[in-house]
């Protein structure tokens, strides 16, 4: 039982280290990079046996591919961010791929399992690293490393279901406690369907204002 809250532990902890990293603006990336080198520095003064247990315990979690199903997760929520804020045609289609595309070249998911060495050397002390080394060395340990990526997609999905219902039902029920201030209110994809519609106004003007070939 206690193994298995640890794994828990461990790829929530990793999840949650990925997103929040994805989401930093230009400052913070800048403090990230200093953080880095501070994380290598603190990596050093770890025991070295300790280290490379944690770091074979890392390799049997399979925390490098947590990792980057996190960075996968954190992108493409940024992707629906940026949907909803771009007008709905093929240029802002473009700016999004392209934004996934750099993305995908400054996300170091290396960077990422270093820090996570020494989230674990804080976390867990020696004897709890050889514990959890023996329990992914067996087959159930191997079984539960395998499946826990899955179902942490499946609890995103279904997070992001009942949150997003929630939600909607929630805005129905303030719009008709205050029906002045909420008729204008949306969710997601407002600004979007806005800059859309501002865009087919622009578009039917031009055209409007072209002369007739006649």
């Amino acid at each position: 039982m206690k193994a298995l809250v640890a794994l828990i532990v461990i790829y929530v902890g990793t999840f949650f280290l990925v997103i929040q990293g994805s989401s930093q603006n230009s400052t913070q990336a800048s403090q990230s990079s200093s953080q880095s080198s501070a994380s290598a520095q603190s990596n050093s003064n770890i025991d070295p046996v300790k280290e490379a247990d944690i770091r074979s315990l890392m390799e049997l979690v399979g925390a490098r591919d947590m990792v980057q199903d996190g960075g996968d997760s954190a992108i493409e929520q940024s992707r629906e961010k940026l949907l909803a804020t771009v007008p709905n045609n093929k240029k802002g289609q473009a700016f999004v791929n392209a934004f996934a595309t750099s993305y995908q070249k400054k996300f170091d998911s290396d960077q990422v399992a270093e820090q996570l060495v020494g989230i674990y050397d804080k976390h867990f002390t020696d004897d709890e690293i050889k514990g959890l080394l023996q329990f992914y060395g067996s087959p159930l340990g191997q079984k539960v490393a395998g499946e826990m990526p899955k179902i942490n997609r499946e609890i995103q999905v279904t997070v992001r279901s009942t949150s997003g219902k929630a939600a909607r039902e929630a805005l129905a029920e303030v719009k008709q406690k205050y029906p002045e201030v909420g008729q204008s209110a949306r969710l997601g994809n407002g600004q979007g369907r806005f800059q859309q519609r501002r865009t087919q106004r622009q578009q039917l003007q031009a055209a409007q204002q072209e002369p007739d070939p006649r």
